[in-house]
């Protein structure tokens, strides 16, 4: 289409032609099973290639033993790889783009072999990330990692790819050896940044030298460190000369490591679309090499400002990618309203593995990392289904259920759909959730399911119309803490506040330090409000180690907050409020406002009715057990696939 002619513009690197200027980046899954390709991977990767991105880019794929992440990590060390690699860039080739594969070294940045007492790293200076230090390379290990990148991109370009890239951003080993932080050497690879920067250089001097000249050579850079104490861009275009001259053909301009504060690496939404392109463009102007721009992007039409203005030529789309592999073929057709826009809540494809172990999903598209398993055929049998409870579980459910050739009607009490995102919406740049639960609602109503909002289900209703099947997505229901003087006029919940249905106060006590309540303080934060809140445990159950989580505590310190861990509310009464802290009572008052918002337990509506009646029935998301977003999408969906 017209408004998207940049985006969807050719370009030839080398000799390579490039169909589009969208890049699918590195992302791991967790679905390599001992270095090797997976079934899992494959399939996944077909899914990626469908939607018609003109560049995928290959998870990292370790280039030598000492490097690796986790075992699942694929490797690229040793020939015996190059058999499940080759099925991998025949996958990637599956839509029509260009595959690049990604080499990868971990250095200090892995927590696996730092256990076992075998991570390497420019200095034996501790990981920010883990807390653990590794072994000063040598320099004969130096020359022996430098040596292995380019033995594993020349296997890249035997097992069917087309171009390699060079893994220096995030933390990882060569952003180490550049890193003043991490990189304490006294010999050639240790002091100035010219000098820390010496072995990315001979990395690239050495793939080059294995791939030949023809062959196309990127380099993915955190373009700033984002972290105190180290590099800046400025401190990058002074080696960018260098890197040209080593054969760098294109620069990935990415930003930060996994050390960095906010999860910069994998940007909440408190970052804007686009946030980081300006890096990308000095770059640009200081090499004229064409760069690739990142930065939360969820949307091609603004990609495609971003390179019409010439301040990037290819730009990238990650957890967009996962979030609908078919963003780009929608937008051709002119259907933009059907694109599922990434809310990077990270629940799925950052949190689930670096956090549980576990291999990719988007919370949003539950298909992505079980592409294996996602039914695409009609139901051999279509049932009479019904699914009560709108919410991200229940409207998950109703579509999947449609889409298989169910007869499907959902049934919500309240008078909208959407379940709780209803509220969690409104804190602070959560607003995308909205969107996204909006887009939720128009798509199932597009696929033909009926939706009957502010309809309670009824034992008459199952008696009279007989469902075969009941999905049962009622939800969670607050918890009603046993404090003394809760019926005080002062009191409200966390709903009423977020719903909007009682206005902010001036002076406002919150109680519970859960993401509810966190996000309550936030609301009335940015009201004007004064908050203090209080949470029973010694510190915060919503972990500064997620990036939205790291979002909040800084909101909410911006805003002058007062959070009080280890603290009760102990009662309510015309004087005040007291408060038992290490077992010491204290008196406060002046709050025209108190909050309750200690969570939500699984709601027991109809459970005992559907089991008496002898219903086939599932129970899924909040109703289950009070979880996420990500629980609650795979849930519903799965009891879909299984009528």
């Amino acid at each position: 289409m017209l408004d998207l002619k940049d985006l969807l513009s050719p370009i030839t690197i080398k000799n390579t032609q490039i169909p589009n200027r969208a890049v699918m980046p590195p992302m791991g899954t967790a679905l390599g099973q001992r270095g090797e390709v997976s079934e899992a991977l494959l399939a996944y990767m077909r899914r990626q290639a469908a939607g018609g991105v003109g560049l995928l880019i290959s998870e990292i794929t370790a280039v030598h033993p000492t490097g690796v992440v986790t075992p699942a990590q694929l490797g690229a060390w040793d020939d015996k790889f190059i058999p499940g690699l080759k099925k991998l860039s025949d996958a990637m080739h599956s839509g029509g783009g260009r595959a690049a594969m990604q080499l990868h070294h971990a250095g200090r940045e892995s927590y696996y072999l730092l256990k076992k007492g075998l991570a390497m790293g420019p200095s034996a200076a501790p990981s920010l990330v883990y807390g653990q230090a590794p072994k000063e390379m040598t320099p004969d290990q130096i020359q022996e990692i430098i040596e292995s990148f380019g033995t594993a991109a020349a296997r890249a370009r035997q097992a069917g790819f087309d171009a390699v890239e060079i893994h220096g951003a995030h933390g990882y080993l060569l952003t180490q050896f550049m890193s003043a932080i991490s990189n304490h050497r006294t010999d050639a690879y240790g002091g100035a940044f010219a000098d820390r920067a010496r072995f990315v250089v001979e990395v690239v001097q050495c793939v080059r030298k294995h791939v030949g000249d023809d062959f196309p050579v990127l380099l993915r850079l955190s373009a700033e460190e984002f972290i105190k104490g180290g590099y800046t861009v400025e401190d990058v275009l002074t080696v960018m000369p260098a890197l040209k001259a080593a054969g760098v053909d294109v620069l990935h301009a990415s930003v930060g490591t996994h050390g960095s504060p906010g999860g910069i690496t994998s940007a909440p939404p408190e970052y804007p679309t686009g946030f980081n392109v300006w890096r990308a463009e000095k770059i640009k102007a200081a090499t004229g090499l064409p760069v690739i721009a990142v930065g939360r992007f969820n949307d091609p039409r603004a990609a495609n400002e971003i390179i019409a203005r010439g301040e990037a030529d290819f730009v990238a789309f990650g957890r967009q990618q996962l979030c609908d592999p078919d963003y780009l073929k929608k937008a051709q057709a002119g259907r933009y309203e059907d694109i599922r826009l990434c809310i990077a809540c990270n629940q799925g494809c950052i949190e689930r593995e670096m956090y549980e172990g576990k291999s990719v999903r988007c919370a949003i598209n539950p298909e992505t990392g079980q592409e294996l398993i996602y039914p695409r055929s009609p139901a051999p049998v279509p049932k009479k289904v019904w699914i009560v409870g709108a919410g991200p579980a229940g409207l998950i459910a109703a579509f999947e259920a449609k889409r298989l050739g169910h007869q499907v009607t959902l049934f919500e009490k309240e008078p909208l759909a959407g379940g709780n995102i209803r509220y969690a919406c409104k804190a602070p740049h959560k607003e995308i959730y909205g969107d996204w639960i909006d887009w939720l609602i128009r798509q199932v109503e597009k696929a033909g399911v009926t939706i009957r909002t502010g309809t309670p289900v009824t034992d008459r209703m199952l008696a009279d119309d007989q469902p075969e099947a009941v999905i049962l997505a009622v939800g969670g229901e607050k918890i009603v803490p046993p404090i003394e003087g809760l019926a005080s006029p002062l009191v409200y919940d966390a709903w009423q506040i977020l719903g909007e249905t009682i206005p902010p106060g001036k002076n406002a006590l919150v109680v519970g330090g859960g993401l509810i309540g966190m996000e309550t303080a936030c609301f009335l934060s940015a009201r004007g409000a004064s908050v203090t809140l209080i949470e029973q445990l010694p510190s915060s159950p919503v972990l500064k180690a997620t990036s939205h989580g790291y979002s909040l505590h800084k909101y909410l310190r911006e805003k002058g907050c007062l959070l009080r861990f280890g603290c009760t509310l102990k009662k309510i009464d015309a004087g005040g409020v007291t408060l038992l802290s290490a077992d010491r009572e204290e008196k406060l008052s002046g709050f025209d406002q108190i909050v309750i918002a200690v969570g939500m337990k699984p709601r027991s509506d109809m459970k005992e009715m559907l089991k008496q009646k002898n219903i086939c029935h599932t129970i899924v998301g909040d109703a289950l057990k009070v979880r996420r977003i990500m629980e609650a999408t795979e849930e519903g969906a799965k009891a879909a696939w299984d009528l």
